[in-house]
């Protein structure tokens, strides 16, 4: 494990997820990784949530639920972290699109109009939920032509099926957009503000000691 001046943990914290943003925004901040991809149907659980009417912001967290659950089974011992994103239209739940068809029908939707991405994060030991936090930003896609968008999905290839809404802001996505409000972890798919409170009150990442008045 590399040497942090922040990480107080004797292993590496398991991240349950397969995102490079995420990694990277996590070993930006010096924490050590495992990364452990989790094995949960995230269709099937969202199927089941919006049949009871929940938004897609309760989506998220219960979706980062699944995953911290599904990794803590295989390393009961480990602090594990998951998180999830989803992308909300007006309440209307938009999942990672299937193939290049799919994509260019949801960024169809999405232009000209304003939508929400919310980032979901649990951090969880064996049986016990440490932490769980949200963080939502909005993006106002341009209302540009179909031409723009088959340019787009050329330049993008087979990255427009990893994300939701066929887009990543650390690479071509801010093309698509006007405005943006949020911060850059959360549209990444991190509540990381959030993540790094949670790490110090776990006690592995310092800075947890109260200031005395």
């Amino acid at each position: 494990m590399s040497a942090s001046p922040f990480w107080l943990g004797d292993e590496p914290l398991v991240l349950a997820s397969g995102s490079s943003a995420r990694r990277l925004l996590l070993e930006s901040c010096g924490i050590p990784l495992e990364i452990v991809r989790p094995r949960v149907d995230e269709k099937a659980i969202a199927a089941t949530l919006l049949e009871s009417r929940a938004d897609p912001a309760e989506i998220a967290i219960a979706l980062a639920h699944a995953k911290a659950e599904a990794v803590a089974r295989l390393h009961p011992d480990r602090l594990v972290l998951a998180a999830d994103q989803t992308l909300d239209l007006e309440g209307s739940l938009f999942m990672t699109p299937a193939d290049r068809g799919a994509a260019q029908a949801q960024i169809a939707r999405l232009r000209g109009k304003a939508h929400h991405l919310h980032s979901a994060s649990a951090l969880r030991r064996g049986e016990t939920v440490l932490w769980a936090g949200l963080s939502s930003a909005t993006l106002l896609m341009r209302p540009f032509d179909d031409a723009f968008l088959e340019r787009y999905l050329d330049a993008m290839g087979p990255r427009v099926t990893e994300t939701v809404g066929g887009y990543e802001m650390e690479g071509l996505g801010p093309h698509l957009f006007s405005e943006i409000v949020g911060d850059h972890a959360t549209i990444l798919g991190l509540p990381l503000l959030g993540v790094l409170y949670a790490l110090r009150e776990a006690g592995v990442l310092a800075g947890a000691e109260e200031i005395e008045a």
